[in-house]
């Protein structure tokens, strides 16, 4: 992201769930914050957005892997869990739908202050009220610590917690992606959910010329991929750190659960993929899910 703006990123992402809404009406996540939310500049783009027809895969990926990590979260809230950080936020609208306040589940969102001084201004130009289950925790990485900015913000890192990491993992240095899963796995109990690429070499040769101008295009804008995973070798990474259960969809599994009569002309092959991973206090071995 360029310094004093939000991320690009997250304003697509959050116009991609709002065309969701529009086009499939929350077939796959409902999401009634979706638009509300969203600033002039991004709402005028919406049109735009919905006509291009190529932009419907990611659209869908998105909508799922919100549904994956809420999905994910329900059963940490039913287990006990009352800490959730959502890392890179942007205009994630948990927090506003936040059907576990009243068992008392905090949220935490972590992202760079200009994003989240936008998305500040963007409750407030809608008329949203900031919860009080909601706090803050800005950080900005390239001074301050995950784990100094969460503290700061009342986190307790001795007590479980549910991660969502959404839209991020390819944007980091693959040191930046290991410390953060480091800091998830010494936190007891806890659980993460995220997203990651695959490398461009794993892509067909027909589909991989798409693939890297899209993240060309990406570079451009200042938000270069940094770090692209091969499923076996992320799953050996998790299981290193002590992650027992490992459930890798890719995009099959994706488009069979999630997607029903929408998954018609969805590419099926290498792609983006979504992950839950439970720390076991043995660290040990459980089932890896289907790549």
């Amino acid at each position: 992201m360029r310094a004093g703006e939000p991320s690009h990123t997250a304003r697509r992402a959050a116009a991609y769930r709002a065309v969701h809404q529009m086009l499939e009406g929350g077939a796959i996540f409902h999401d009634p914050f979706a638009i509300r939310i969203l600033d002039d500049k991004t709402r005028a783009g919406l049109d735009d957005v919905a006509a291009d027809a190529s932009l419907r895969p990611m659209r869908l990926f998105i909508a799922a892997r919100s549904r994956f990590s809420e999905g994910s979260l329900a059963a940490c809230a039913a287990r006990g869990v009352r800490q959730v950080v959502v890392l890179g936020a942007g205009l994630d609208t948990f927090s506003l739908r936040n059907p576990y306040a009243g068992l008392g589940v905090r949220v935490f969102e972590v992202d760079h202050p200009a994003t989240q001084d936008w998305k500040r201004e963007r409750l407030k130009q809608a008329d949203l009220a900031v919860p009080a289950s909601l706090t803050f925790a800005p950080v900005d990485f390239e001074r301050q610590s995950l784990v100094d900015g969460l503290a700061a913000a009342g986190f307790a890192a001795d007590r479980p917690a549910f991660f969502q990491w959404l839209g991020v993992v390819p944007y980091l240095t693959r040191d930046a992606v290991s410390l953060t899963l480091d800091f998830i796995a010494a936190v007891p109990d806890s659980e993460v959910v995220f997203d990651y690429a695959e490398p461009f070499e794993n892509y067909p040769e027909e589909r991989r010329a798409d693939v890297m101008a899209i993240a060309e295009r990406a570079a451009a804008r200042g938000e270069p991929w940094l770090s692209l995973f091969d499923p076996a070798e992320l799953a050996e990474m998790l299981h290193d750190k002590g992650f027992g259960t490992v459930e890798d969809l890719g995009m099959a599994a994706i488009a069979d659960r999630f997607y029903s009569d929408l998954k018609e002309s969805i590419a099926i092959g290498p792609g983006a993929h979504m992950v839950r991973a439970k720390r076991t206090r043995e660290g040990a071995s459980g089932p890896r899910g289907e790549a």
